[in-house]
């Protein structure tokens, strides 16, 4: 990556839910701002639960009524024991998130991805969801050699100080209106784009 590029990965646990809508919001303001050139922006899974998954329905659906697009592929740590499970890999959506994208006419190429080593080479900060993710990414960021990336939770930038971003996976569509709200994604992600840290980018 260009030295005047920064890097953010955005990482929850099955990378269906939060961690695409952190990423589809940060890159919708990233536009906005017109700054997007000068970003790399992803997000990924700590675990192989929903590899090749298109994101959670109701979180597209969330972001639609919000106007944020969404682009997404989930990834998997490549390490030589490092998957729990692959339950999913490969498989096609829900069937009840394919339903629900067709009423509300939302397009999707999103598949879920797990983290993987190089992912701790090539960001610069990989901001996670919650003290579980942020274990798990430390734990694999120290078995590493070498590994740039600032590792934080990304609620740490939400200016009300509400740490940890609820899974909404088991819950309901106003659970996942609660994510993109909790954080403002709005006004967190533009905090973290615009705090007086080495996330600032000059436009």
């Amino acid at each position: 990556m260009a030295s005047s590029t920064k890097s953010v990965l955005f990482v929850c646990l099955g990378n269906i839910c939060r961690s695409p809508i952190a990423e589809a919001v940060f890159r919708k303001m990233a536009t906005d701002a017109g700054v997007v050139d000068k970003w790399s922006i992803d997000s990924a899974a700590t675990s192989t639960y929903e590899i090749g998954n298109s994101p959670d329905h109701r979180g597209q659906a969330c972001l639609k009524k919000h106007g944020v697009p969404m682009r997404h592929v989930a990834r998997q740590w490549i390490i030589d024991s490092g998957a729990t499970s692959d339950w999913n890999t490969g498989s096609s959506p829900d069937a009840r998130g394919l339903a629900c994208l067709r009423k509300h006419a939302i397009e999707t190429n999103h598949r879920a991805r797990q983290v993987t080593k190089e992912d701790f080479q090539n960001f610069d900060y990989i901001l996670c969801m919650d003290e579980s993710n942020l274990s798990d990414l430390k734990k694999k960021a120290n078995s590493l050699k070498k590994s740039k990336a600032k590792i934080e939770l990304l609620g740490s930038y939400d200016p009300e100080k509400q740490l940890i971003i609820k899974d909404p996976y088991y819950g309901h569509e106003e659970d996942f209106e609660n994510v993109y709200e909790h954080n403002d994604l709005g006004g967190m992600v533009n905090c973290i784009a615009h705090r007086k840290t080495d996330f600032t980018v000059e436009s």
